[in-house]
């Protein structure tokens, strides 16, 4: 996690955004779409929006509902933080679209005067976050990723293409690249000296080096073309990262040039969200 100071107005303008644009989706949802699989193990469209309602909840203050089976026998959770979201999931699910509209529409609302009380020392404060401790900031850039990666599970589920581009498709992305140096040095196993270079076409277009010497790290520039070049869509990226397409099914879709080894074991290992 960052040791930096990072600007509160651009992430509670970007949750804004991100959260508006969920409304919005989730008011043109038909009955069934709600019902549809969101392709995450074990969740329909409904326990993705009960997930988001039940995380910005906690946030509140909120306790979670008590489970009322034992949540790790479900073969979809895999940590504590599995099971807390399962807890919300499971309480809603009996819940009407328009129930979980409203439930939505309030906790946001909530979330949103709660950020806006907020100093830039708050932000900058140290808090527990999902991966390990960091700032509150840090933890409101998770919260950007998390919700527009779901936004777009349901855009998936439903056949609704949308908000793949702009500032919280921008954050998303950057919350990708500060995983990349784990992704391809540790889960890829990319050898010492070699340099990569994961260029994306769009709508977020960034080109992201990497360089593996003692650790694998981003680094803002390579001194000559890099060991492996995948070039490849931002969602496409976006939907690897987060272990929601199957590596398999999408070499095709992703342009290699250099090693292309290497570059095929980094398509393969992307996923690192929990």
């Amino acid at each position: 996690m960052t040791t930096a100071s990072i600007p509160k107005q651009p992430l509670t303008d970007a949750l804004d955004r991100q959260w508006s644009s969920l409304a919005e989706l989730l008011a043109e949802l038909s009955p069934a779409e709600w019902d549809t699989s969101s392709g995450l193990p074990g969740w329909t469209v409904r326990d993705v929006v009960a997930h988001l309602i039940g995380t910005e909840s906690v946030l509140t203050g909120e306790q979670a509902p008590e489970a009322d089976i034992d949540l790790a026998e479900l073969p979809h959770v895999h940590n504590d933080i599995g099971a807390a979201n399962e807890r919300w999931v499971r309480a809603l699910r009996d819940h009407t679209p328009e129930q979980l509209r409203t439930r939505f529409a309030e906790v946001t609302a909530a979330r949103r005067a709660a950020l806006a009380a907020m100093s830039q020392e708050d932000f900058d404060a140290p808090s527990w976050t999902p991966l390990g401790p960091g700032s509150y900031a840090d933890f409101m850039r998770i919260r950007v990723f998390d919700s527009w990666m779901h936004e777009q599970d349901v855009r998936c589920a439903v056949g609704r293409p949308g908000h793949e581009g702009g500032v919280c498709a921008e954050l998303a992305v950057d919350q990708i690249e500060r995983a990349l140096g784990f992704v391809i040095g540790k889960k890829a196993g990319a050898p010492r000296g070699s340099t990569v270079t994961l260029s994306l076409t769009g709508p977020v277009h960034r080109d992201v080096h990497v360089r593996v010497d003692e650790r694998a790290a981003v680094v803002e520039a390579l001194p000559r073309p890099a060991t492996s070049v995948l070039r490849l869509s931002s969602s496409l990226a976006a939907r690897l990262a987060g272990g929601r397409a199957e590596p398999a099914d999408h070499l095709a879709e992703v342009e290699l040039a250099g090693d292309r080894e290497l570059g095929e074991r980094i398509i393969r290992h992307l996923a690192f969200t929990i």
